[in-house]
């Protein structure tokens, strides 16, 4: 569960109480462990219109929404009800099942507006129940669509050049879906028969009188093929014919249902389960149960705080809480990698930092696959630090782990020639000569020992250095060797220390040279990255710009076909306005990259001035 999808049972996911919405802590914490991509069908009808059995068909069960039987309606507020996908892998159905519109005991009628609103700002596929067919009435009833402009924004300060919000609703609104219940007409024009879909369009067709009473008229009708440009149709025959029937369906097993009714439910699920699109929000930012809680918290302070629920503001709030638990689990990733490929101390510098550049790079992978709007690259800096302190720490380690083991291999070996210089062994004519001899195959074992790490060498001159005293006492002990034997022998000494006291200083010179070219694929990797994200977020807007082009387009052209001149000549503004935004996303490539030198120049600056401070 805490990885993918759950079976429970529905929950209230936002409630109303005397017309005050909340959102219900237990129904967030479902969502908080739904780490699956969603398909959101949201379901909204004026009460009593049979919409709860209808999700339940969704669901596949005939329990699960409380149905009602009374004229009181039985959902209050939003109930969310989360099923395994049935055709969709990594998938979670989520289907929120609305209080019935138009009830007359409710005091505020705006509260319904706040309803339909959020069901259309959640879901990826909007349903809207009706009874009998699709008529004026029916269409009238669906007054609420034509005040959505005023319910939802997109930006949170549009500049006064920029299409207004309503023609950038249809990037992210969902797909509707208008099924009638209890139909009982002849699906038929002019006496030809027709699809269900072809029932809908025309019952969206425009009157051409465009007095005051005919704009009311036409009014829902512009708005729905406005804000949805893709939408379907179904019809269902009644269910049973038998009154208790009716008021016991949950009851009833399908072989009992209306025939048509089974075929007609059946074929529904059926396209859901296979046309229902996964949630997204503007530029293709996936949602997900951890993603769509905040979204539904967001959404409803919003409204209970007088102000315009806005989409820019929510992606933004989202877009805080995501890309730092992005950034947390990216930096996990890289210490749980790093801890299971090395093992300490490594045999050179180089080997820890080539599978230090291996975790990084998965880990900027992480990041880049769950981060979305990280404006500045704020978030990957911070990432690009922690990960680069973690490196620090990590080789501290190796050279912590590298002495100890050195240290303790050193005392095992040494352990002859310390008892041989405790007894004396060396302090006798010709002992400096042993004692040579004794040394040097003490430091040819110390050699042979493997994987000593990247301090054996400082480790090893420590230790001589340490013996110098004792080796000086046995040089001016050995009576063998006359004055100018022993000074020679000193002078070598000397040599041999400056020349490894060189060494040293060589391989830190090394080391470093090593780990500033570390740094730079560093960089360069954050700026690939980085670049592939500019590159599909560039993509996603573009495609989505150009849906939105598309779709005016095809309104444009259906009103000049339907003799509505004026109205598109309208539309004009709105696509040309449109095509200048496409041209600016097509061109803006150079830009785009600037950008991205720019802000990975920043991620430069603040690592690089860390790192110096370390070497």
């Amino acid at each position: 569960m805490a990885s993918g999808s759950t079976k429970m049972d529905p929950i209230c996911l936002v409630e109303n109480r005397k017309n005050q919405l909340s959102v219900n802590a237990k129904a967030l914490k479902i969502l908080e462990q739904i780490s699956q991509r969603l398909v959101v069908v949201a379901v909204v009808g004026l009460y009593r219109t049979g919409k709860s059995y209808l999700m339940n068909r969704l669901a596949g069960q005939n329990h699960g929404f409380r149905l009602g039987s009374t004229v009181r309606s039985e959902t209050k507020g939003i109930w969310m009800w989360c099923v395994p996908h049935p055709s969709k892998e990594n998938h979670t159905l989520v289907l929120l099942d609305t209080e019935g519109l138009g009830n007359v005991e409710k005091e505020d009628s705006k509260n319904d507006l706040w309803i339909f609103a959020l069901a259309v700002l959640l879901s990826s596929t909007f349903i809207y129940n009706s009874m009998n067919s699709i008529n004026h009435q029916a269409l009238q009833q669906l007054h609420y669509v034509t005040e959505l402009t005023e319910l939802i924004r997109t930006k949170s300060s549009p500049s006064s050049d920029e299409v207004e919000d309503s023609a950038q609703f249809v990037s992210f609104f969902p797909d509707f879906i208008w099924t009638v219940r209890d139909f009982t007409l002849e699906l038929e024009l002019d006496g030809n028969s027709i699809t269900e879909d072809e029932y809908l369009e025309n019952a969206l067709k425009l009157s051409p009188d465009e007095g005051p009473q005919m704009q009311n008229f036409n009014l829902p009708r512009e708005c729905i093929r406005k804000f949805f440009p893709k939408r379907k149709c179904f019809v269902f025959d009644r269910p049973a014919s038998n009154k208790k029937q009716l008021l016991h369906l949950e009851e009833m097993p399908d072989n009992q249902l209306d025939e048509n009714f089974q075929k007609q439910s059946k074929y529904f699920c059926s396209y859901i389960y296979a046309h229902a699109k996964t949630k997204t929000l503007k530029e293709g930012i996936t949602v997900t149960g951890k993603r769509l809680g905040p979204l539904v918290e967001a959404y409803v302070n919003a409204i209970n705080s007088g102000s315009v629920p806005c989409l820019e503001n929510a992606v933004t709030t989202l877009a805080q809480l995501e890309n730092s638990a992005a950034m947390q689990k990216a930096a996990d990733h890289y210490s749980e990698q790093m801890a299971q490929r090395l093992s300490l101390p490594t045999d050179t510098l180089q080997e820890l930092l080539e599978v230090h550049a291996a975790c990084e790079r998965e880990a900027i992978a992480v990041f880049m696959e769950r981060s979305f709007k990280d404006e500045n690259q704020d978030f990957q800096m911070k990432l690009a630090i922690m990960i680069m302190k973690k490196k620090d720490d990590f080789l501290l380690q190796n050279e912590e782990a590298s002495v100890r083991y050195c240290q303790a291999e050193l005392r095992k070996l040494s352990e002859p020639l310390a008892t041989r210089i405790s007894e004396g062994t060396f302090f006798v004519p010709g002992g400096y000569s042993l004692y040579l001899e004794a040394r040097n195959k003490f430091e040819q074992d110390y050699k042979l020992v493997p994987r000593k790490g990247v301090k054996a060498n400082q480790v090893l001159q420590s230790f001589l250095q340490s013996q110098a005293e004792v080796e000086a006492a046995i040089l001016q002990a050995d009576q063998a060797l006359k004055d100018a034997d022993k000074a020679v022998a000193e002078e070598r000494t000397k040599r041999q220390a400056a020349e490894m006291k060189q060494d040293l200083l060589t391989q830190e010179l090394k080391d470093k040279k090593q780990k500033l070219e570390a740094q730079e694929r560093s960089h360069q990797e954050n700026m690939a990255q980085l670049k592939e994200k500019f590159k599909t977020e560039r993509e996603n807007l573009l495609r989505e710009q150009e849906a939105v082009l598309a779709h005016k387009l095809k309104i444009q052209e259906e009103m000049l076909t339907e003799g509505f001149k004026r109205k598109a000549n309208e539309l004009h503004k709105e696509i040309h306005q449109l095509q200048k935004e496409i041209e600016r996303i097509k061109d803006d490539r150079l830009v785009e990259s600037l950008r991205m030198v720019a802000q990975i120049g920043l991620i430069l600056v603040a690592s690089r001035s860390r790192f110096l401070n370390r070497v």
